[in-house]
């Protein structure tokens, strides 16, 4: 598969890149996508919550009434989980909700969701370029002549691009990655991936599979 590289302008420039297709035309795996987009998500979680338990409860631990002879149902102290002053029984406790999936998995998450926008034609290599300071009109613009204004668009640069992060802050549905912090996620939230020179040959480099070794 062959695609045309946009220069900075976006204006088509005349060449193409081919894509590896042990990358980007691939047969996704929807498990394997599953699988990294569930340790993502866990990883995120703080893992913070807590309520209080009896022990955590303040109040005494008398028993409130004699055993029998009252005509009541026998009870404890005050901080038992039945009553209204009483501490929550098996409450959330703070714990870790850390995964991990080997780097093979990972990456042909990684793949797969690639795989799925170049099929989908929603793959676009630009020529690697920068902004001498942030402007979210020339963004917008690049993005208008490829029809590409209402439509949720991953620009992956190469390297850090603070201005073209800056750039897109106000545009809602437009959002930068780094390509070394680029994640599974980040791929299948965008309806179309915009993907630097530079960016491509890391992906490439990084993803691609050796088919005698496959």
């Amino acid at each position: 598969m062959d695609l045309e590289i946009i220069q900075e302008d976006g204006v088509a420039s005349g060449e193409t890149v081919a894509l590896d297709p042990t990358v980007f035309n691939i047969e996704p795996n929807d498990h394997v996508i599953w699988l990294d987009v569930k340790r993502i998500q866990a990883n995120k979680r703080q893992g913070t919550h807590k309520t209080k338990e009896r022990s955590d409860v303040r109040g005494s631990g008398r028993k409130l009434y004699r055993q029998k002879g009252t005509g009541n149902a026998r009870a404890g102290d005050a901080k038992s989980p039945i009553r209204q002053t009483g501490g929550r029984a098996h409450g959330p406790r703070p714990r870790s909700y850390h995964q991990k999936v080997n780097k093979k998995t990972s990456r042909l998450a990684r793949r797969s969701a690639l795989s799925y926008k170049a099929q989908n034609d929603s793959l676009y290599v630009v020529e690697d370029f920068s902004m001498d300071r942030p402007s979210t009109k020339d963004l917008r613009e690049l993005l208008s002549l490829h029809d590409l204004t209402d439509t949720k668009v991953l620009v992956v640069t190469a390297d850090l691009e603070k201005e073209i992060y800056l750039s897109a802050r106000n545009l809602n549905k437009v959002s930068v990655r780094e390509v070394q912090s680029l994640s599974t996620i980040d791929v299948l939230d965008a309806d179309a991936v915009l993907l630097q020179r530079g960016a491509l040959d890391y992906l490439t480099d990084l993803l691609s599979v050796d088919p005698a070794a496959a």
